[in-house]
Order: structure tokens, then C-alpha cells, then sequence
């Protein structure tokens, strides 16, 4: 039903429907890279719905502006909105996610690179409470620490350069971070320890909405997605490197010969979903366990639901229009 109406209204050349999406990050994320060549590359438009897509700081505040009602979307960590949904009732929705997350904790010095290391020391993370700093409380879990244990320095995506410039021995760092700090400070920094080492059963982001403004504008996020889906397919396609090292360079600050180095080694992970929405049950009930553990969803809350925390239907009735 939803595939023929929108095919009703292209048809008939009605108006495109609008939506404003946050991206993660100033500059944003690597993961951003398919949401920026669904817009640039036009398949947003393809499919009947102009998107806007604004960097945010962090996906945390980019969430908080969801709940606020300024945005219809936000790509966020999956922890951070746990634990918003857990704690504040807030009734955000995931419509589409990223299973696998990519953070590092690494130092600039490899003869203090051992977890038990950083205890006391400044470690760089976006802000507190956003991505890097919960995936720093997993990171550093191993040994014994917590996030009282270190001294968190907010930076937003500027982590990488602050260890450049000598300012931070520690950081939390995306793996496409590694090749371009590697060439700047003409040494490889050294892996205290990797997110998949300490968690493989884990989730990274997810596209949420407000449950309410999905019931509005269900359309609009249903072509959104159909655009994401075709963009998906170009960014994994080899025969573009070319122009998604352009995209990524242009939205990450990378440079396109680095950018199209990085893109294997995210299509290796899977960081990009590929046939299916990226919203697995056992992914997300692992980080709302984690989270239930560490105290990140408070005592007395009561844990959002795998049911209460997805609506798997959006993204169905995109993959038909797409498949259509």
C-alpha cells in the first residue's frame, strides 16, 4: 500500500514531502557517508522526499533536538538512546540501524598503551555522555576501570587532532581515524584496545524518530529510507570509489585518496547495513543489558523493550518500493 501511493504521488508529480535529519559529528562521522550520497547523488530525490541533513555535534544532542521536536531524525548512538528512552520515557523510535560499531581506544604512546594505563589520564571523547564516552566505558571495562577513573576531555569529532598536536596522550578514535593520524604524526599510534575486542555483540547507531511525528509524516520516512537503501547499493558498488571517496572527502575532511582507502575497510565490518534494516534483536538486547548493567539505565527505571525500541515496518515497506 505505502510502495503504490508513493508511486501515485511521483507519478503525479505532487510536491515532495520534507525531512531535516541530524548527522553525527563536525565534521561528521564516516558512517554519515551513505545519508550525504543518498542527497548528493539525488536518490533521496528519486524516491519523492527532500532531506535536509545538518551536523550536529554529537548524535547525543542530535537526539535531544528529536525529543525537542526541531528535527524529524537523528542518526545517534544506540546506547545514548537507550538510556534516553530508559530513563526519560521519551517515546523515540529506531527505523534503522548500524550494527556494528567501529571505536578505538588508542595512545600516542605505545609504551603506555595497556589498558590499566589510562587510569587518571585525560582520554578525548566527543562529550560526556555521547558516543565515545559510553563506548569508553565499555572500552576500559576489561581492567577494572570506570569513567571516574579517567578525566573525560569533550571534543567532539577534534579527538584526533588534539592527539596530534600533543594535547591528549588518549583517545577514542572511529577506525577510519587511524590511516590519517598515522600519516600526520609519520608514526602508527598504538590500539589499547578495539570495541569488538570487548564486545562483539553490540550496536552501533540507529536512525530515530518520534513515534508520533513517524504516525505524521510515515511517507516521508518511508522514501527517506528507500533513498538510504539505493544509496547504500552506490556507496558498495567498487565501481563508484571514485565518487563516494568524493562524497566522504567533501563531508569528513578526509582527502579522497584517503577516503577511498578507508571505504574497504568499513564495507569490511559491515558498518552499512546491506538487505536487511540493521536492527537485529540480539544486538539490541545486548546494549540495553550493558547499559542496564553499568547503571547507564538508573536504578528504579525500567529498560525499554526490543519492541518498544523499533518499528521494523518502515524500513519493510521502503525495501518493497525499492524492490518494486
Amino acid at each position: 500500500m505505502t510502495s503504490t501511493l508513493a508511486v501515485a504521488l511521483l507519478a503525479a508529480g505532487a510536491a515532495a514531502d520534507e525531512l531535516t535529519i541530524a548527522m553525527p559529528g563536525v565534521p561528521p562521522v564516516f558512517g554519515s557517508v551513505v545519508t550525504y550520497a543518498a542527497r548528493e547523488q539525488g536518490f533521496f530525490k528519486k524516491r519523492g522526499v527532500e532531506v535536509e541533513v545538518r551536523a550536529f555535534d554529537s548524535g547525543a544532542a542530535a537526539a535531544q533536538a528529536v525529543v525537542a521536536g526541531s528535527l524529524d531524525a537523528s542518526l545517534s548512538p544506540t546506547p545514548v538512546v537507550v538510556r534516553m528512552i530508559s530513563n526519560a520515557g521519551v517515546d523515540l523510535v529506531a527505523l534503522y540501524g548500524m550494527e556494528h560499531p567501529d571505536w578505538l581506544l588508542v595512545s600516542t604512546d605505545a609504551k603506555a598503551a595497556k589498558c590499566q594505563d589510562v587510569n587518571g589520564q585525560a582520554v578525548g571523547v566527543d562529550s560526556v555522555g555521547g558516543a565515545r564516552s559510553a563506548a569508553l566505558e565499555q572500552l576500559i571495562r576489561p581492567c577494572g576501570l570506570k569513567l571516574d577513573d579517567v578525566k573525560l576531555v569533550s571534543l567532539s569529532t577534534n579527538v584526533g587532532a588534539a592527539m596530534v598536536a600533543g594535547q591528549l596522550r588518549y583517545g577514542v578514535l572511529h577506525l577510519d581515524d587511524l590511516p590519517v593520524l598515522d600519516e600526520q604524526l609519520r608514526r602508527p599510534l598504538a590500539v589499547v584496545t578495539s570495541f569488538q575486542e570487548v564486545n562483539p555483540l553490540s550496536h552501533y547507531l540507529v536512525i530515530v524518530a518520534l513515534r508520533e511525528r513517524v504516525k505524521q509524516k510515515r511517507e516521508a520516512y518511508v522514501r527517506m529510507l528507500a533513498g538510504l537503501i539505493d544509496a547504500t547499493s552506490f556507496v558498495l558498488d567498487p565501481g563508484n570509489a571514485d565518487k563516494v571517496a568524493q562524497v566522504a572527502a567533501t563531508v569528513t575532511g578526509r582527502t579522497p585518496k584517503q577516503a577511498k582507502e578507508i571505504l574497504p575497510r568499513m564495507v569490511k565490518i559491515g558498518l552499512w547495513p546491506v538487505g536487511q534494516d540493521g536492527l537485529a534483536k540480539a544486538n539490541l538486547d545486548a546494549v540495553i543489558a550493558v547499559e542496564k548493567e553499568l547503571g547507564g539505565i538508573k536504578p528504579g527505571k525500567t529498560p525499554v523493550s526490543y519492541e518498544k525500541l523499533v518499528d521494523r515496518t518502515v524500513w519493510k515497506d521502503a525495501s518493497a518500493l525499492v524492490m518494486k
